[in-house]
């Protein structure tokens, strides 16, 4: 599982029926460097993903994803997905 920031929403004209339910966000990874400076988050050198999303993340959210094989594993039968996202993110504490 990656971390990363929505930084905005996908709307598609046409998708497959069995995908209604979600939506698709657009979601810049973080790294190291975006979680010490939390206001920057979202501005690292990774290019950004479309995520499949049933949570209800919005814009701005912190969220956890899967990607590959595993984003895949939700769905009965497995669904051409690359990227899902698994957690919402409510707080981060550095000890």
């Amino acid at each position: 599982m990656r971390f990363g920031k929505v930084i905005g929403r996908v709307v598609l004209s046409q998708h497959d029926s069995s995908l209604r339910s979600g939506r698709w966000l657009l979601v810049a990874p973080m790294g190291r460097r975006e979680f010490a400076d939390l206001s920057k988050a979202g501005m690292g050198d990774e290019p950004s993903l479309v995520v499949y999303d049933n949570l209800g993340a919005g814009e701005g959210d912190i969220i956890g994803f899967t990607e590959g094989g595993e984003a895949m594993l939700p769905f009965d039968p497995p669904m051409p997905v690359d990227a899902t996202n698994a957690v919402i993110v409510d707080q981060i504490q550095f000890i």
